[in-house]
C-alpha cells in the first residue's frame, strides 16, 4: 500500500520522539483502513490533546483536534449528525481516562459506534511526563520522583464493565495482531475500544531506566501473555506480565438505533 497517500506530507516531519511506538499504531491504523477500502471522505479521524493526539493533523481525512479529554464528546456529536462517517477517535491514558474519564465511561455504556484507539504510554508524554492514570504501581514519572503510589487503571476492563461491544489489548511489539484487533473494532457496530501499550521511551522509559526504545520492544515481546494463558497462572506468575487478546465482542443494540426512534416518536407528536 502507498502510505503517503493517506498522510499529509506538509505535516511532515512528525513530533514524535525517537523510539516511539505511536507511528507503529498510526500505519497500523492506516493499513486497515487501506485494507477495507474505505473513502478518505467517509472517514473521520478525532483526537483530544497529547502525544497521541497529534495523530489527526497527520491523516488526511476529516479530522478534529479537540480540546483535552473532549475527543469522545466532539465525536457523539459528530456520529450522530453524520452517522454514515466512520469516526474514530485517537486517544492517550491521560486523555482517555483521566479529565476524559467520565465521557470514555458513558460512551461505552451508550455503545455509540464509535471506534476508540487508545495509545497509552504510562505517563503524560507531551506536557512534561507527569504520573498518568495508568503509571504502574511504584514506577516514577516527574510528578512522583520516589515512586507512584496509586494502583494503575486497567483500560481494557474498565471499557468491558461500561458496557463497550469490542474491547481488546495489544502492544506495539504485536503488530500483526494490532492490525487484526484494529480491523475488527473498525467494523464492529457499536463502541469499539483498541488499547495498545505504547509506553514512552523519552519520559516514563528514562526515568524508570528502561533503556531505549527497542530495549522496551523487546520487553514486550518477552513478558506478554495471552488472555487464555493468563487464565492458567497464579497472581504471583503474572506480576509484571502484560496480559493482551480480546476481552469483549458482542453483539448489542448501538445508540443510533435507539436515538432514531426517540427522533421518530417526537415527529409525531
Amino acid at each position: 500500500m502507498d502510505y503517503l497517500y493517506y498522510l499529509r506530507q506538509s505535516k511532515m516531519p512528525h513530533i514524535w520522539c525517537d523510539g516511539c511506538g505511536h507511528g507503529i499504531v498510526l500505519k497500523s491504523l492506516l493499513r486497515v483502513i487501506d485494507k477495507l477500502g474505505w473513502d478518505k471522505n467517509d472517514v473521520a479521524v478525532v483526537s483530544g490533546i497529547g502525544c497521541s493526539s497529534r495523530t489527526p493533523g497527520y491523516v488526511d481525512f476529516n479530522t478534529l483536534h479537540t480540546t483535552h479529554g473532549r475527543a469522545l464528546a466532539f465525536a457523539t456529536g459528530l456520529k450522530i449528525a453524520k452517522p454514515q462517517l466512520h469516526v474514530i477517535v485517537v486517544t492517550g491514558d491521560g486523555d482517555a481516562v483521566a479529565i476524559g474519564g467520565n465521557h470514555f465511561i458513558h460512551a461505552a455504556r451508550r455503545n455509540i459506534d464509535i471506534s476508540v484507539i487508545i495509545y497509552n504510554n504510562y505517563i503524560y508524554g507531551m506536557t512534561g511526563g507527569q504520573v498518568s492514570p495508568t503509571t504502574p504501581t511504584m514506577k516514577k514519572a516527574t510528578t512522583t520522583p520516589f515512586g507512584n503510589p496509586d494502583a494503575p487503571f486497567d483500560i481494557s476492563r474498565l471499557a468491558a464493565a461500561a458496557g463497550a461491544a469490542y474491547v481488546a489489548r495489544t502492544t506495539v511489539y504485536h503488530y500483526a495482531r494490532m492490525d487484526l484487533y484494529i480491523e475488527q473494532a473498525l467494523t464492529k457496530k457499536g463502541f469499539s475500544v483498541v488499547e495498545v501499550l505504547s509506553p514512552c521511551p523519552t519520559s516514563y522509559g528514562k526515568l524508570n531506566k528502561l533503556g531505549n526504545g527497542v530495549d522496551m520492544l523487546m520487553y514486550q515481546k518477552e513478558n506478554t501473555v495471552s488472555l487464555e494463558k493468563a487464565a492458567q497462572l497464579t497472581p504471583e506468575e503474572l506480576e509484571n506480565k502484560i496480559v493482551v487478546g480480546v476481552f469483549v465482542d458482542k453483539e448489542q443494540a448501538d445508540y443510533q438505533e435507539h436515538y432514531q426512534k426517540v427522533v421518530q416518536k417526537s415527529h409525531n407528536v
